[in-house]
């Protein structure tokens, strides 16, 4: 097993996992608005096609899930206490957070709600030292998100509004993806049955130039399926530890955010990546550590004492209030 403090180290901290699926070998992949699924030639093997499972951005929605599970008011206990900023209605009724909002601590929710009298982009502009016609202050920057919710120094923030001087910007600290390689089609289909009516025809009238029986989900309707099937499966997961490194921040403070990220992964992988209803895949064998060379990932529970060791003194959410 190798420590925290080597991996930290290193430049990068790159995990690779072989995937498989949890049952037969068809899948189904992620698909983008007018490309269907995304596919592309292998660059070292001529007439192997690619293919990509899931993309950065769903695999970063992914990962926070596991520190905040989705539909949870709360994040979960292993990192109770780790500061982050609550929005809620002004009888107390929980809205949404900056670990479950998209833009994070630049959420609109955020920026536009209420610090006990003081506006949200107000408090960001202070808290960040940003002043017309100064330089951006990095170290206090940094120092400020982390006091706020230091998630947002893994899976990058952007403060993109023009009252923010500057608009600092966090990159992501933690990147993952899943491919396969050597795709090819798995045709198939199926039939959605009217019970009713196999025709769609109920004997109600019909409006002059109504929609077809099919077109309001009446009638046996037969339909194509196209899902896929690979050579491989692969899980890639970067870790830009060098980010991490040139924070601004306490040795154990660069520490816990490795170990929040790798938390993450391990949580992910170890309970199976459901993508979706045709797309369940599990881990198959060890996961890889390619960098830094020779490195060996310890076991979930031994990444969940990293984390513990090294959680600041409990701090309750900052609390903002949304709306009237």
């Amino acid at each position: 097993m190798t420590d925290l403090q080597t991996l930290l180290a290193a430049p990068r901290v790159t995990l690779r996992a072989s995937l498989a699926p949890i049952a037969g070998t068809r899948f189904q992949p992620t698909g983008f608005p007018d490309l269907g699924a995304a596919t592309y030639p292998s660059p070292t093997e001529p007439g192997v096609t690619l293919m990509l499972v899931e993309s950065v951005q769903s695999m970063a929605n992914r990962l926070e899930a596991q520190l905040w599970p989705v539909g949870a008011l709360a994040p979960i206990d292993v990192i109770e206490g780790l500061p982050f900023v609550r929005v809620a209605t002004k009888d107390g009724e929980y809205l949404t957070s900056s670990r479950t909002e998209s833009h994070r601590l630049a959420s609109a929710y955020v920026k536009d709600g209420d610090f006990n009298g003081v506006k949200g982009v107000t408090l960001i502009q202070e808290r960040f030292g940003l002043q017309v016609g100064r330089p951006l202050d990095h170290q206090s920057i940094q120092r400020s998100i982390f006091e706020l919710d230091p998630m947002c120094l893994l899976h990058g923030v952007f403060f993109a509004d023009a009252k923010w001087h500057g608009q600092p910007k966090i990159a992501r600290a933690i990147t993952a993806f899943i491919e396969a390689e050597g795709v090819q089609e798995a045709y198939s289909g199926g039939v959605k049955f009217d019970h009713v009516s196999n025709t769609g025809d109920d004997g109600a009238p019909k409006a002059e130039g109504g929609k077809k029986a099919s077109e309001e989900g009446r009638g046996n309707i037969p339909y194509p399926r196209t899902e896929y099937v690979a050579r491989s499966i692969t899980a890639s997961v970067v870790i830009d530890t060098a980010q991490i490194r040139r924070y601004h921040l306490e040795e154990s403070q660069r520490e816990l955010l490795l170990a929040l990220g790798l938390y993450e992964v391990l949580s992910l992988f170890n309970e199976g990546l459901r993508l979706r209803t045709a797309c369940d895949l599990e881990v198959v064998g060890e996961i890889a550590v390619d960098r830094p060379a020779g490195a060996v990932l310890p076991d979930l529970a031994t990444v969940e004492g990293w984390v513990r060791e090294r959680l600041p003194a409990r701090t309750p959410p900052l609390v903002c209030v949304y709306g009237a």
